[in-house]
């Protein structure tokens, strides 16, 4: 019997001037353990006078993980936090009863030539957490534990499996794991993964109980015991999941919550420009209308 679930295809969506590949949600797979969003950032080359500019924005409910690949970004948010992240770093930043940030192209690179490659991740709060203060965490490359094994290479990005714990301050037991190869090698994961479990493809090729899949997939497993798979030479993989909460999570725009009100509540405070301010910036992204949960 196989152990794929599911399979969900990278779709493309509009975040303003940059496209993207959206992943989660998807209408039959809302969320993977507490993983509630992913995007997938490019690869993107940008010329000269041609930069991200994502205007400051809220969340609620959530916690976001950024994780570049390629490239530079700045982060400026509500709590006086201003930032670049680079590629391996981690930035994590815990909205609970809302946060404000924006993301743009450093200045230094606004009139070169540059790339801009990365995932872009949301993490609901457990219920309890959902109104916590909110807060931001940067963990620097050189933090994240890596190792390597069986000719694999590996990196625990944020939450616990295989025995470690990466030092990115998750809120509910979780997992988020880069895995390269660089020869043909066969991946057995066994009793390291817990929960909901599922693997994005970043490049090259896995093959899985007769089956071939290329880049830009999500599989989804019935079974995270069960996760076992041979990945091609050169190839890139990101394994997360966790434990599912108990009650649902409604999302729209930026806003995660358990309940429907509190999100109606965080579109009034926006449209009334309520929430805290970035430092220095006054624009921002207007709500959208219309959007269904």
């Amino acid at each position: 019997m196989s152990n794929i679930q599911l399979i969900i295809d990278e779709r493309p969506a509009d975040i303003g001037n940059f496209l993207v590949g959206r992943l989660l949600p998807f209408r039959e797979k809302r969320t993977v353990g507490p993983f509630a969003f992913i995007d997938h950032m490019g690869p993107a080359v940008l010329e000269k006078g041609q930069n991200l500019d994502v205007a400051p924005h809220p969340h609620i409910g959530l916690s976001t993980l950024t994780f570049l690949f390629e490239g530079s970004m700045m982060h400026r948010d509500s709590l006086g936090t201003e930032i670049e992240i680079q590629p391996g770093a981690v930035n994590w930043m815990t909205a609970g009863k809302g946060i404000v940030h924006s993301e743009r192209t450093p200045e230094y690179l606004r009139d070169e030539k540059k790339s801009l490659h990365g995932l872009q991740i949301w993490v609901a709060l457990p219920k309890a957490l959902e109104e916590m203060d909110p807060q931001f965490t940067h963990v620097p490359a050189s933090e994240i534990p890596s190792w390597e094994e069986n000719g694999l290479q590996f990196k625990l990005i944020a939450g616990e499996a295989f025995g470690k714990k990466s030092p990115v301050p998750v809120f509910s037991p979780l997992y988020f794991i880069e895995i390269k190869s660089t020869a043909k090698q066969t991946v057995t994961i066994g009793n390291a993964l817990y929960g909901e479990s599922a693997l994005y493809i970043l490049e090259g090729t896995i093959y899985s109980e007769g089956n071939t899949f290329e880049s830009k997939h999500i599989l989804i497993a019935k079974d995270s015991r069960l996760c076992t798979f041979e990945m091609e030479a050169n190839t890139t993989v990101y394994i997360f999941g966790g434990e599912p909460f108990e009650e649902e999570r409604f999302i729209f725009w930026n806003f995660v919550s358990s309940h429907k009100d509190r999100i109606e509540e965080a579109k009034q405070m926006w449209e009334a420009q309520a929430f805290d301010r970035v430092p220095g910036e006054t624009d921002f992204v207007p709500l959208p209308k219309p959007l269904k949960y």
